[in-house]
């Protein structure tokens, strides 16, 4: 059995008993008030309570469901340039009997990308790819499922460390 900071006893991952301490002294097991002590709100014993002002009684924490994220797979479209993409760009350009400069002024582009796209250097992005398959007539895109996770609610009981956090307005 574990007791964590909150006083709330674990056991196997188990909520078992829920025990609010006095903020001051640390007692337990007495009935607890809000109280606020120099310009802070906290949970007091009876004891505590002369040294500030009592603002009312503390509400023992009610368990309640909750709901947990879990993930479940979705599939998502990727378009990827396929690994030999250089090569075959350079061999269907030669087949056209078309040159580097011929090639560039056809597909609107600079001499130096069609160069460093045929060497490799240069990676073209799907736009410029999707260009190139157009005027070549060649395959240079390919589209491959990946699957992702999004959120699925699912029911949980018991607390959680927002159950136990005061926001200060």
């Amino acid at each position: 059995m574990i007791k964590n900071s909150f006083g709330i006893y674990q056991h196997a991952k188990r909520l078992w008993v829920i025990r609010i301490n006095c903020d001051l002294c640390g007692k337990v097991g007495e009935r607890l008030f809000k109280a606020i002590i120099e310009g802070v709100e906290l949970n007091v014993c009876s004891g505590c309570s002369k040294f500030g002002k009592v603002i009312g009684h503390v509400k023992k924490p009610v368990q309640k469901e909750t709901r947990k994220v879990i993930a479940v797979p979705k599939e998502e479209k990727v378009e990827l340039l396929i690994e030999n993409y250089a090569e075959i760009i350079k061999k269907k350009r030669e087949s056209m009997g078309l040159t580097q400069k011929d090639f560039a002024n056809r597909i609107n582009e600079k001499e130096a990308t069609i160069h460093k796209l045929e060497t490799g250097a240069f990676t073209p992005p799907i736009s410029l790819a999707r260009k190139l398959e157009k005027t070549l007539g060649i395959k240079l895109v390919e589209e491959h499922e990946e699957s992702h996770s999004s959120a699925k609610e699912r029911k949980i009981e018991g607390f959680t460390l927002g159950d136990f956090i005061k926001i200060k307005k």
